[in-house]
């Protein structure tokens, strides 16, 4: 009889333990090596072990950790304005999650419409998104098969389909609580599915004319991962709100809820806070993870690397009836089959190469920025390889 384990089952773990990471690469405790190209989704974006975010962490931990948001933090102070210099935003909000920064984004669209006299304000959110697993933010997450068993969940939340900005302007004209809207610019565990320019223009301009917030959540498609520092700087909108966390700190925990106009002066002293948030150690770190993106050129790389990944994968495929749809924005890849693959993980990993397969069918592909030439197209053969293996492609022989 196995020993049950003294962790809380909730995540149905693979039969496997990494003991280090260099660059874009894991090591198991047997000392195999796997090209990672999930980054512990959408997290290491720098890869593993980067030497410049160890040192700063070994640098601050030598100095101090840890001090209550009740004194002044200077470097707290010099990651809001860093953070608002690369996206034209005005102030921050920090904490340690996504989810957390999600959370804070909707407290402050509800303080918002209530200081506007609406009772009962309500935020638009879009089917198949994701937004963390707080009763909050499980409740604006479009997906009921993370929020069963959980109810009743919170109300003032109306859903959308994502991209079609006409259900957004029937609400409009239907609903008088509206405060905001809530998307991702790319919904990650929705399948990879980018928001249209055209969407998203129309969304920035429905909020516009009806003083509605719109909040924007780059948790995943953040801190360069997109081809600029935000994915809505690709798309070309600004919204009022952008909540960011997992590649911020490259590993280290941190979040933050950004915003500019009438939402960065809504909360006062009492309306929200975090014990954690904004640490000195994480702050050092995510103020080292901005500085390479930016010097490094690695939001620009992540577009072109992205692009290419993309087009080598449709020409491997292009014919075959097994793949439906090769999509993404920078180094966010869906690569999305006919029917279910989820057992490619384990196929995947048995060859080498970390994966995992959201909406039950598409490829997630979240590799690090920093990987080389070399390592995309290792990953374009690993996985064009495994796919056709996995399809029973006659033209491809397992080597």
């Amino acid at each position: 009889m196995s020993k049950k384990s003294a962790i809380m089952s909730t995540y149905g773990r693979m039969p496997i333990a990494f003991s280090h990471g260099q660059g874009s690469w894991l090591f198991d405790t047997n000392g195999t090596k796997y090209f990672d190209a999930l980054t512990g989704i959408a997290v290491c974006g720098l890869g593993h072990a980067h030497p410049a975010v160890a040192e700063a962490i070994n640098r601050q931990a030598n100095k101090l950790c840890h001090c209550s948001n009740l004194y002044q933090m200077p470097l707290q102070e010099d990651l809001a304005k860093k953070l608002c210099q690369v996206s034209g935003m005005e102030s921050a909000f920090f904490c340690n999650s996504g989810a957390e920064a999600n959370e804070a984004a909707i407290k402050l669209a509800r303080l918002y419409g209530h200081n506007k006299g609406i009772d009962k304000p309500a935020i638009i959110v879009m089917e198949n998104s994701f937004h963390g697993r707080t009763i909050a933010t499980l409740s604006a997450t479009g997906n009921r098969k993370v929020q069963a068993g959980f109810e009743p969940l919170l109300s003032g939340f109306i859903r959308a389909p994502f991209n079609d900005a006409d259900v957004l302007r029937t609400i409009a004209t239907t609903n008088n609580n509206v405060v905001a809207i809530m998307l991702e610019p790319v919904q990650g565990e929705g399948g990879i599915r980018a928001a249209e320019p055209g969407y998203f223009k129309a969304v920035r301009e429905i909020c516009d004319r009806h003083d509605w917030l719109m909040i924007t959540d780059e948790v995943q498609s953040g801190n360069g991962r997109c081809g600029r520092y935000f994915a809505y700087q690709e798309l070309g909108q600004t919204p009022d709100i952008v909540t960011t966390a997992k590649g911020l700190g490259n590993g280290f925990p941190i979040g933050a809820c950004l915003a500019r106009g009438d939402a960065a002066e809504t909360f006062k002293p009492g309306h929200h806070g975090s014990t954690f948030g904004g640490n000195p150690l994480a702050c050092a770190a995510a103020l080292t993870v901005i500085e390479r993106i930016e010097q490094d050129g690695l939001a620009t790389r992540a577009k072109t690397l992205g692009s290419r990944i993309r087009q080598q994968l449709s020409q491997a495929f292009e014919g075959s009836d097994y793949v439906k749809e090769i999509r993404g924005l920078g180094l966010m890849i869906g690569v999305e089959l006919t029917s279910s693959c989820t057992e490619l993980v384990p196929l995947a990993q048995s060859q080498g190469l970390l994966i995992n397969v959201t909406q039950d069918r598409t490829v997630r592909l979240l590799p690090p920025l920093t990987m080389s030439d070399e390592e995309a197209a290792h990953l374009v053969s690993t996985l064009t390889r495994l796919i056709k293996l996995y399809a029973g492609d006659d033209r491809q022989q397992p080597r």
